[in-house]
C-alpha cells in the first residue's frame, strides 16, 4: 500500500513543480543571470560583470525606492498589525461583528486601481475631504497630494490591506477559550493585560506567520503607487518610487522607456536578497515554543 502511494503521488505533484518551474524559477534564475549584461530586451546580452550592482549603490534613485520599500514594510506593517488588533479586540465582544468584519475586508477584494482612484476623489484639491472639512468650519489642510503624497500612500495601503490581517487575527482570537478571559475579568485584568498575556501570547504563531505574508506582500506593491501616484501620461514621481516601480521604470516604464533590463533585474536581485534576509531575521527573531490550550 505504501509503495503504491508513492506511485501515486509525483503524477499528482509533478504538473504543478512543473508549472512552478516554469513560471516562477525559470524567470527568477534567468533574472539572476540577466543582472551581471547589459540588455535591451531584444538585442544580444553583453556581459558586464558587476557592474549593474555597483551602479546601484551611486544610484540615488534605487536608494530611494529601496528606502520606500522598507518604510512600507516597517512602517506600513506596524500601522497595519497595530491597527488590526485594536478592532479585533473591539469587535471581538461587539455584536453585528460579522458584518462589520466584512465591511473592513471589502477593499481586500477591490482591484488597487480603482481604490487609488477613490483615494485621489478623497485627498485631491477641495476633494472630498477638504470638502467635509469646510462644512464643519475646519480650515483646509496642507496639499496633501504635493507634499505629502508618499504618506498618503502608506495610509492607503494600510486601509487597503487591514481587512485581510483583521479576518486573519479574528480567526486566530475566536480560537481562543472564553474562559480565559472570564478568569481575567474575575482578577481584574485591564483590556491591555488581557491583551499582553492571553491574547497576543495564544496568537503568536498566527501573528508570525501573518508577518511574514505581510512582508513578502510589501515586496510585491505595485499598482496603487502607479495609479494613485502616476498620471495618464506618466509614473509618479521618483521619490515615491519602490523598488517594483523602479524596476518597471527602467524597463517598460515612463515617457521614454530606458529598456535597461539587466540594470533592473540586479536592483531585484538585490530587493529580494534583502527581503529574504529580512524574513528569515524575522522568523528567528519572532520563535518561540508553542502554547497549548
Amino acid at each position: 500500500m505504501e509503495k503504491r502511494r508513492r506511485r501515486t503521488f509525483w503524477p499528482f505533484l509533478a504538473p504543478a513543480l512543473v508549472a512552478y518551474a516554469v513560471l516562477f524559477l525559470g524567470p527568477a534564475v534567468a533574472s539572476f543571470v540577466i543582472s551581471f549584461t547589459s540588455w535591451d530586451g531584444i538585442g544580444t546580452p553583453e556581459p558586464v560583470g558587476f557592474e549593474n550592482y555597483s551602479r546601484l549603490l551611486g544610484d540615488a534613485v534605487f536608494r530611494q525606492a529601496f528606502a520606500n520599500t522598507l518604510i512600507i514594510l516597517l512602517v506600513g506593517g506596524i500601522a497595519v498589525f497595530a491597527v488590526a488588533f485594536a478592532l479585533t479586540m473591539v469587535l471581538r465582544e461587539m455584536r453585528g461583528r460579522k458584518f462589520i468584519r466584512n465591511v473592513v475586508f471589502f477593499p481586500t477584494i477591490i482591484s488597487p486601481v480603482v481604490l487609488s482612484i477613490l483615494w485621489g476623489f478623497i485627498f485631491q484639491f477641495n476633494g472630498l475631504l477638504e470638502t467635509g472639512l469646510g462644512a464643519l468650519g475646519i480650515p483646509k489642510g496642507p496639499n496633501w497630494l504635493g507634499e505629502h503624497l508618499f504618506l498618503i500612500i502608506i495610509i492607503g495601503l494600510v486601509w487597503i490591506n487591514l481587512g485581510l490581517y483583521v479576518t486573519i487575527l479574528m480567526a486566530a482570537v475566536d480560537q481562543i477559550p472564553q474562559y480565559l478571559y472570564e478568569e481575567c475579568a474575575l482578577a481584574g485584568a485591564t483590556a491591555w493585560q488581557r491583551f499582553r498575556y492571553v491574547t497576543l501570547p495564544l496568537t503568536w504563531d498566527v501573528v508570525t506567520a501573518a508577518a511574514v505574508l505581510w512582508t513578502i506582500g510589501s515586496l510585491k506593491i505595485f499598482e496603487f503607487i502607479y495609479a494613485f501616484g502616476g498620471t495618464t501620461a506618466d509614473m509618479p514621481p521618483t521619490n515615491v518610487w519602490n523598488s517594483a516601480l523602479f524596476i518597471y521604470g527602467k524597463t517598460f516604464g515612463g515617457r521614454n522607456p530606458a529598456f535597461e533590463f539587466g540594470y533592473a533585474s540586479a536592483a531585484a536581485v538585490v530587493t529580494v536578497l534583502a527581503v529574504m534576509v529580512f524574513v528569515l531575521l524575522l522568523q528567528r527573531i519572532t520563535r518561540r515554543d508553542p502554547i497549548e490550550f
